[in-house]
């Protein structure tokens, strides 16, 4: 009989990954390699680890956050202080062969203890820094110079951005190197000790983006520049009833369309031969956005949001309108956006959750609930180590591990 076709939608069956992790990078990662199919055991200490109880949470006190960084993994909790515990967890580590934390510097869990267990490791480590200090993504952040270049031009005083971007990109770079590794044990046989500092992620994002190369080269720090587009035309508009438009024209067509939906032509073409600036030229139209918005402002104005929509809709203007959270979860790309299901999340309630946001050959991998914290000690313990029931039961007794939500 033929072996069934594999899944597209889950690349990684029958690969095993064992996590030990807080906070973002590590849980996103994790939660990433899950919905494409891995099998996934966080391990936790017993009564949680620092971001167990992470607002928001719900009147009850549980962590809506957690729960939204774990879809689709099984829970473990262990005494990670005790030698048993430390031995146990290794133990199933080595079964994986996958190991993925953001807990640095543990030696019971290092490279070096790992490989002696396993040759053939994959083994990758989030930290703060190169140097080994800690770092935290808003404290990178500061660090590396986006706030300093965030929020109105006239504001001397940092602005943080409350995505935690650097946490988020770090979380994608980790599910990638775990699947290169794979694919380069697959070939080689061999594993690989991968470490991925925050702060470089942030660094090499900084460079990628030309924020540091742009001082390099020329001289010439970013500056503040509020919700303008950096090199092109982009500005925030208000209707005139009170409503927030973020519109973008990148290319000619774009900034021909808005010149001509606002009305403004004339006086654009106007503008460019006082100043002597070629409005073709994109970089001319940044640097002379003060006065471009000034023309556009008072159409913005003049019309209400909903008619604003309608005219930009027929053209080939880039915009949106600004919504809170609020708006957008009872919106229709959510409500009706093939990449949300309705999860049935125990202790948190009933909601629309994202799955993977790729489909795969037309098909996004729904969410799957998070567990509660050791709901799957005693099954892992068996089914990884083949301990039996009285096993599982002398070590939940002596408290090396721990099953249910406490």
């Amino acid at each position: 009989m033929a072996e069934p076709a594999p899944d597209p939608t889950r690349p990684l069956a029958g690969v095993r990954i064992v996590e030990i992790s807080s906070f973002v990078a590590v849980p996103l990662a994790g939660m990433t390699l899950a919905q494409l199919g891995a099998e996934v055991i966080r391990v936790d200490p017993i009564g949680g680890a620092a971001d167990y109880r992470r607002w928001p949470v719900t009147d009850t006190g549980d962590s809506i956050y957690w729960a939204g960084l774990n879809k689709g993994k099984r829970s473990v909790a262990a005494d990670l202080r005790s030698p048993e515990g430390q031995d146990l967890v290794t133990r199933l580590i080595a079964d994986a062969g996958v190991f993925i934390t953001n807990v640095a510097g543990r030696q019971w869990h290092s490279y070096d203890t790992l490989v002696a267990r396993r040759p053939d490791i994959v083994h990758v480590e989030v930290s703060g820094r190169a140097d080994g200090g800690t770092g935290v993504d808003y404290t990178v952040n500061a660090s590396v110079g986006f706030p300093l270049v965030t929020g109105p031009a006239q504001l001397a005083t940092p602005v943080n951005h409350v995505l935690p971007a650097w946490d988020v990109t770090c979380g994608l770079y980790t599910a990638l190197a775990v699947s290169t590794a794979l694919r380069h044990r697959d070939a080689t046989g061999t594993g690989a000790r991968i470490a991925i500092p925050l702060d470089n992620v942030a660094l090499a994002t900084a460079g990628n983006l030309s924020f540091l190369t742009e001082v390099m080269v020329n001289g010439a720090q970013r500056q503040r520049i509020g919700n303008s587009l950096f090199g092109t035309y982009g500005q925030n508009f208000t209707s005139s009833d009170g409503a927030a438009f973020m519109v973008v024209a990148l290319t000619n067509r774009h900034f021909r369309d808005l010149t001509e939906t606002t009305g403004t032509a004339k006086a654009v073409a106007a503008l460019g031969q006082a100043l002597g600036a070629d409005f073709t030229d994109e970089g001319e139209r940044y640097r002379h956005r003060d006065a471009l918005t000034g023309l556009f402002t008072v159409w913005f104005t003049e019309h209400t949001a909903d008619e604003i929509a309608a005219a930009l809709t027929t053209t080939s203007v880039l915009w949106e309108r600004y919504r809170s959270f609020a708006d957008v979860a009872t919106d229709d790309r959510v409500t009706d956006n093939p990449l949300f299901t309705r999860l049935d999340q125990p202790r948190i309630g009933e909601y629309l959750a994202p799955g993977l946001p790729m489909a795969i050959g037309g098909v996004y991998p729904p969410a799957v609930a998070a567990p509660a914290l050791g709901d799957d000690t005693a099954a892992v313990l068996s089914d990884w180590l083949g301990l039996g029931a009285g096993d599982v039961g002398r070590l939940v007794g002596s408290g090396v591990v721990a099953t249910g939500s406490e």
